[in-house]
């Protein structure tokens, strides 16, 4: 929650002071500092020190998130460049099974954990074409 502010004549935008807290804005206040004590609380030192100036718990989150998500921009370009893995994805020559489907899981929990997801049938799609033909007499029984 936004903690109370006045917007003064000239538009700007300074906190209310306390004498003039309404009941409703005691909630706001009390809110805030219940769900920055929760966001500190889960926090290590570092990432402690990094939100320990911001006044809301709203901007504490906001700071959070692009440190550890980064900006539309970033992740735009982070699921591009999975994508683009995803749709390179093959099996290495030596590579066993489990190691490709291991490569493969990470991209995909990566994409998913972006929202960028793909049905199961286009993934077992994707796995079974980028199988060697070595592995093609299976893909067909499939």
């Amino acid at each position: 929650p936004e903690l109370p502010h006045i917007i003064s004549q000239e538009g700007i935008k300074t906190l209310k002071p306390r004498s003039s807290y309404t009941d409703d804005d005691r909630k706001k206040v009390q809110l805030n500092a219940k769900a920055k004590h929760v966001i500190i609380c889960a926090l290590n030192s570092n990432e402690f020190n990094r939100v320990s100036y911001c006044a809301t718990a709203k901007e504490m989150w906001d700071r959070l998130e692009i440190t550890y998500e980064g900006t539309n921009q970033v992740k735009d370009a982070k699921i591009n460049m999975l994508v683009r893995e995803y749709e390179m994805f093959s099996m290495k020559e030596n590579e066993n099974i489990s190691g490709m489907f291991v490569r493969f899981t990470n991209i995909i929990n990566s994409l998913q954990s972006l929202n960028k997801c793909y049905t199961n049938s286009e993934m077992v799609r994707k796995i079974l074409r980028c199988l060697p033909k070595s592995w093609m007499p299976k893909v067909k029984a499939i």
